[in-house]
């Protein structure tokens, strides 16, 4: 893995959309081998930029989700056992 890449997923809150984006530029740098794009390539970079960088959001909350599905569970029959 790119080590310039900062684990986006953390206890402190989610990551900000400029820290997805980061992460999202330096993995398709990686991928393609390029640090900047030809004048030709510009477009297809940046669509996969846009891309893994929506990609990595819908999978920080679907992560996000699952990590809080377990702890509402035991809320409700928490709830139900005590009436």
């Amino acid at each position: 893995m790119c080590r310039s890449i900062k684990t986006l997923r953390r206890s402190e809150g989610p990551a900000s959309d400029e820290e997805i984006a980061a992460a999202a530029l330096q993995y398709v740098r990686k991928v393609s081998g390029y640090r900047a794009p030809s004048q030709r390539n510009t477009k297809a970079f940046d669509a996969a930029v846009s891309d893994v960088g929506r990609a990595s959001r819908r999978l920080l909350q679907e992560l996000e989700k699952a990590r809080n599905e377990p702890a509402q569970r035991l809320a409700r029959s928490r709830l139900v056992q005590t009436r």
